[in-house]
């Protein structure tokens, strides 16, 4: 990374920084649905997107989508 792109990067809207590896990423997080736990899968900017009975389900559903998993505590 080269410093006019530093630079940007420093500069960039919040609208900018909400689309930022929204086609890359996918955050999983820990949830309770109907009072059974599971993980949550969520796109870059917050949609939800399903829910999965364990990590390793949700991390591989992740990785088939070509996207690259984020945990979320």
């Amino acid at each position: 990374m080269n410093n006019q792109e530093i630079t940007r990067l420093k500069n960039i809207s919040a609208k900018e920084f909400a689309h930022w590896g929204l086609q890359d990423l996918a955050y999983i997080r820990p949830v309770v649905v109907e009072g059974r736990s599971g993980y949550a899968i969520h796109a870059a900017d917050g949609t939800p997107m399903a829910v999965m009975p364990t990590l390793a389900v949700a991390q591989a559903a992740v990785r088939q989508n070509d996207l690259e998993p984020l945990s979320v505590h």
